[in-house]
């Protein structure tokens, strides 16, 4: 009965098994502690950190409102009104950047970057132009208005935003500028007295010059001349940041060249460019050699060049002594020759003829006739001269079609080809930057609170509109020019005007056989 005996023996456990059971129940324990522990700090809304409660720098972010006082005011108010929702989510925009900014900070960070412009744009444009610039990083803007853009429903808006400086076309302003040293030098003398886009380079001339001015009167580091159709992509920064990306520029660099990427639009009905687009032709400058000229024809579509228009991008320029424009894609020193380096990354976004009624836009805002003669004397660029011909003899179906056929992106499999070559490529982040902006409430609140702050004084307006309709055109009608003429070599460099990408004929390299 030996089996019997053996079987009624009371088990013993091991020291090793305990040891094993213990270490699986830890193991188990462990995960669903911290999985508790992080849910009743989810729920709670978090734990201040005992570091920033003494902090005194409060500029994690541009802009934000980050004292601890109004994060647990906030807090409170939120579990007062009965509305937290489940796990303490917040219903407001998800891009963090926007939570609790004002935007009406005066920037203390270095450096200071302003942006210069002369528009004609309404709001729905210039708007997002502005706070899109804010966000990665520019604290000041000066803005020489004209046309829509100077009327007073839109001008008291514009002057509303704090950092933003509205310079009027008024008679005093031509008069000043008028007497500017730019008349009697030689540089930019090949654009005088000419009609539409040459006139309005001699004019962004002039403005730049009074720019400068007031860029050294407020400290500003960097000056950038932009068009309010175009956007700073601070690519390659890992904060998406102009500022850094300036920051970080070596200190005998005088300027900064944006290379500029143009939009490739894929449908006729966009309305809102810096929301609905999101395809880009890449720069020269950012692309291999081989690649490009490989694919020159097919990227150009038939259109006189590569880019529809300009390919020489925009540039910043180091706040100094003796700073002056040379037209309005570069900067100039009238006492030495400025070095320059072109950014790697980074590019300008142009947003080139996005909607099709762009075509009648710039028909409307030249008084040229429609001959391949005079349009010369109107437009340095081939594919400009185009689309005003075409504009102002085609009827609004042909119109249409030439637009379809000369801009809109509709080959899906040449669209895919040119993706995968690196030629095209998807730029999101304005479009996302912008579209938060929106939601956030950032344009509609301007709007709102500029016509609340007007309605107690509704006299502002109309001086306002008068002041801009005594424009003298003096600068555009010059009569007399007397060249007192400054023969430095240095300083009397040519205008850089608005130039196309390289052509084929820039190289002996064919492009090869698809």
């Amino acid at each position: 009965m030996a089996g019997q005996h053996s079987s009624s023996k009371p088990s013993v456990s091991s020291p090793s098994s305990s040891s094993s059971s213990r270490l699986f129940l830890l193991v188990t324990l462990l995960p669903l502690s911290l999985a508790c522990f992080a849910f009743v700090l989810q729920w709670r809304g978090g734990l201040d950190d005992p570091v920033t409660l003494w902090s005194t720098d409060h500029h994690e972010f541009p802009g934000m409102v980050s004292t601890q006082q109004e994060k647990r005011s906030s807090r409170r108010s939120v579990s007062d009104s009965g509305c937290v929702d489940l796990l303490g989510q917040s219903r407001s925009p998800s891009f963090p950047y926007f939570r609790d900014w004002d935007f009406a900070y005066q920037s203390d960070l270095k450096p200071r970057i302003c942006i210069t412009t002369s528009t004609s744009a309404g709001l729905e444009q210039t708007l997002p132009w502005i706070f899109f610039h804010k966000v990665i990083g520019v604290s000041t803007f000066y803005l020489f208005v004209e046309g829509k853009a100077a009327s007073p429903n839109v001008s008291r808006v514009l002057e509303s935003i704090p950092g933003v400086k509205v310079i009027y076309r008024t008679k005093e302003l031509e008069e000043q500028q008028a007497k500017s040293r730019i008349w009697n030098e030689t540089w930019l003398a090949s654009f005088f007295y000419k009609p539409c886009n040459y006139e309005l380079f001699v004019k962004q001339s002039l403005n730049m010059e009074m720019a400068i001015k007031m860029a050294q009167d407020t400290s500003m580091d960097w000056i950038i001349h932009l068009d309010t159709d175009e956007l700073i992509h601070p690519s390659g920064n890992h904060e998406y940041s102009l500022r850094n990306l300036l920051a970080n520029v070596s200190a005998n660099v005088d300027i900064a060249i944006f290379p500029n990427y143009e939009s490739s639009v894929e449908r006729d009905d966009i309305k809102v460019p810096f929301s609905e687009v999101s395809m880009f032709k890449k720069n020269y400058d950012h692309l291999p050699r081989d690649v490009y000229f490989g694919s020159y024809k097919e990227a150009t579509r038939g259109n006189p060049n590569y880019f529809l228009t300009y390919g020489n991008g925009k540039a910043a320029a180091r706040v100094q002594n003796h700073l002056r424009p040379n037209g309005a894609h570069r900067w100039h020193n009238y006492r030495k020759s400025p070095n320059e380096v072109k950014v790697e990354e980074a590019a300008v976004l142009h947003y080139t003829y996005p909607r099709f009624s762009d075509l009648t836009s710039r028909r409307d805002r030249c008084g040229c006739k429609p001959t391949k003669v005079d349009v010369k004397r109107c437009f340095m660029l081939e594919f400009d001269r185009a689309a005003f011909i075409i504009a102002s003899t085609a009827s609004t179906e042909e119109m249409l079609q030439w637009y379809k056929e000369h801009v809109v992106w509709t080959d899906e499999k040449l669209k895919l080809k040119l993706l995968r070559k690196g030629i095209l490529t998807r730029i999101y982040a304005p479009m996302v930057i912008i579209q938060e902006l929106r939601e956030a409430g950032v344009f509609s609140s301007v709007v709102t609170a500029a016509h609340m702050s007007f309605s107690k004084n509704s006299s502002t307006a109309d001086s306002t509109l008068s002041n801009t309709r005594e424009s003298s055109q003096a600068t555009g009608r010059r009569k007399v020019l007397e060249f007192h003429l400054d023969l430095d070599g240095k300083s009397q460099v040519s205008a850089v005007p608005p130039l196309s990408p390289p052509g084929l004929e820039a190289t002996k390299m064919e492009p090869s056989e698809k």
